[in-house]
């Protein structure tokens, strides 16, 4: 006896917004498995002209959560369903002005959170995020 499986549509889906930077390679803005969205890292990058916003760390990571807010906006979702972090930073000593912007955008309990040096950042931005949040509820 033959069975035939029934095609199921795809569990996957890409976030697409013009509120957030366009990517520049094979890869989404974001993509909504199940109940989770999964945000690639952002930069400092404007949305409307597409040019890096370069500055102090404090000024880089606020450009940063517009980004990623604009992103879990277009899932359906927003920086208070954050589960997970993780920060990139170019220099660890920038560190603790990163995290005094960090700490406005989120209340207890804070999403779990790694931060890491990176050295090198595309385009010498000084912080990269990308997060996981569940969708809105």
């Amino acid at each position: 006896m033959e069975t035939i499986e029934e095609e199921r549509p795809p569990l996957r889906k890409a976030i697409v917004t013009e509120q957030a930077p366009k990517p520049r390679g094979p890869y989404s803005q974001g993509i909504i498995e199940g109940d989770f969205i999964f945000v690639a890292g952002q930069g400092p990058t404007n949305p409307q002209t597409g040019k890096l916003e370069l500055g102090d760390v404090r000024s880089e990571t606020k450009r940063v959560f517009e980004n990623l807010g604009a992103i879990l906006q277009a899932a359906g979702s927003s920086l208070d369903h954050v589960v997970k972090c993780n920060v990139f930073l170019r220099d660890i000593n920038d560190f603790a002005a990163m995290n005094e912007v960090y700490a406005t955008y989120f209340t207890a309990p804070f999403p779990a959170r790694t931060t890491i040096q990176a050295g090198a950042l595309p385009g010498g931005i000084a912080v990269e995020i990308e997060c996981v949040a569940r969708k809105g509820r």
